[in-house]
């Protein structure tokens, strides 16, 4: 009897289209497959802040317990919302393609942002980083899947929201009125899909390696390594973006205060075939150059709000 491969995944719409995405390539390789579709936490609570819940993979957790269980064979996660250290006996099966890794404004009407406005996110860093570009802004909370973010947005008097590009453009609500953020460092591994296997399931593990994309893989390793060593999980404002530009990688990373307005950058650019160790490597700069008064006074405020 053929093995069916059941893919467990979130049930937003854009989840579903990400697990239905890895889904097609494992079809087209010969493997039968079903989607086995969970709420999270991350779901289900939408009247706090993320990081007032205190729980560290609060989208990847309900999944990863389902995999350890045996009820799901693999998972689809954003890779941007997987911790940074995964649970023992689970392991990155594949990162596919990445897609647009920017954020963007989706705006309504023409804003002159010179002017007073108010703009909602439930993201630190994008909080941190439009605080440092605009001090005299308000930033509103903002959680939910795309299409409630979006329904939210339209129902306020907000002048904008943050949303990460690939999103919309995954399920094609890329609203006409939007703003390409260039400036603003995105998440370590934002718009990047990976697909979560139990270490010791070695059919499982051979079939995901056909559908992992090198370049993604190396460039969100990067990435993840600088999180990791700044110790930020996916709470605290940390920005990473790893390029591959011809024979060499170019490595931004941003550190910032929560409320904007100290901000530590660090940018470093290694031969592609020596790219071991650039993200710990940036990391370290930034800790010894301020870095570690920041995250030490980030973990003290978030600690206060729990």
């Amino acid at each position: 009897m053929k093995r069916i491969f059941r893919i467990g995944t979130r049930d937003s719409e854009l989840a579903l289209w990400q697990a239905n995405t890895v889904k097609a390539q494992l079809e087209e390789l010969g493997h039968q497959t079903e989607l086995v579709p969970v709420k999270s936490t991350g779901d289900l609570v939408l009247d706090k802040p993320l990081y007032e819940l205190g729980i560290t993979g609060i989208f990847t957790k309900t999944l990863d317990v389902a995999m350890l269980k045996g009820d799901i064979d693999i998972a689809v996660h954003s890779l941007k919302d997987v911790p940074t250290l995964l649970p023992k006996g689970i392991v990155q099966g594949a990162v596919l393609k990445r897609a647009n890794t920017r954020d963007i404004l989706v705006r309504k009407g023409e804003s002159n942002f010179e002017n007073e406005a108010v703009i909602a996110t439930g993201s630190l860093r994008r909080k941190a980083q439009w605080l440092n570009k605009y001090p005299h802004h308000t930033i509103e909370s903002l959680r939910g899947n795309v299409n409630t973010r979006l329904q939210k947005l339209a129902d306020s008097n907000w002048q904008g929201a943050i949303f990460a590009a690939a999103g919309l453009e995954r399920i094609n609500l890329l609203p006409e009125y939007h703003v390409k953020l260039d400036w603003m460092i995105p998440a370590p591994a934002q718009g990047a899909m990976m697909v979560a296997v139990l270490e010791d399931d070695i059919f499982c593990r051979k079939a995901l390696s056909k559908l992992n994309h090198a370049e993604t893989e190396l460039c969100t390793s990067i990435e993840r390594e600088f999180l990791r060593t700044l110790e930020g999980g996916c709470t605290a404002p940390i920005g990473a973006l790893a390029m591959v530009d011809g024979a060499s990688v170019q490595f931004s990373g941003v550190l910032l205060s929560l409320d904007g307005k100290k901000k530590i950058e660090v940018e470093k650019e290694v031969s592609v075939d020596k790219p071991i160790g650039i993200g710990v490597a940036c990391a370290k700069e930034m800790l010894r150059n301020g870095g570690a008064e920041i995250m030490e006074t980030i973990k003290t405020e978030l600690s206060a709000t729990k």
